[in-house]
């Protein structure tokens, strides 16, 4: 009569199957979660805006930047948000501000030359909530673009114009309605 050693065969079975079972429940358990919130929940009661005219109070003035900044925050908050825009002084959200800052400084040298200039464009934001004084902001948004020296300022803000109103655009838009 024939006796088989099965137990060597057996416990190699059951380890890959053990391998397996900890590997698919590793996979299915061991997740990793992210996620953002990108606007806080506009209460209910809040139902309209109003974004009065950045005032251009910076030593270098761009002509076009306070209409640009101001028509594109209008534009943002009407279609991202459910709010209606309205020019009433008892606007629930009132969104205005002050270009503080539009200057150039050198940021790169290269041998005895400038080789890359650096525009700063800061605004300060005012946001009143009417219908809770505690959700006032009052904040400065600070941004600054690089272009190459080769380039005049009027050249640069050619250049620069759409990505600098965009940018300052979205950081006065994510102070006031995202929850970070």
């Amino acid at each position: 009569m024939k006796t088989y050693n099965c137990s060597s065969t057996y416990i190699s079975t059951l380890k890959l199957l053990i391998a397996c079972f900890l590997l698919v429940f590793t996979f299915n358990y061991a997740t990793c979660k992210y996620g953002t919130k990108d606007t806080a929940p506009i209460p209910a009661e809040v139902k309209n805006f109003r974004v009065t005219y950045f005032d251009n109070k910076a030593q270098y003035v761009n002509p076009r930047l306070s209409q640009q900044l101001t028509d594109r925050l209008r534009q943002k908050v009407i279609s991202t948000t459910r709010l209606i825009q309205t020019n009433a002084d008892d606007a629930h959200y009132d969104i205005g501000g002050v270009i503080t800052q539009y200057f150039v400084t050198t940021t790169g040298i290269s041998g005895t030359q400038a080789s890359t200039n650096r525009l700063n464009v800061g605004v300060h934001l005012v946001f009143k909530n009417t219908l809770d004084p505690k959700g006032n902001v009052e904040s400065d948004v600070t941004k600054t673009f690089d272009f190459a020296s080769s380039l005049s300022l009027s050249q640069a803000e050619v250049q620069l114009n759409e990505e600098i109103v965009r940018n300052i655009v979205d950081e006065i838009f994510n102070k006031i309605f995202s929850n970070w």
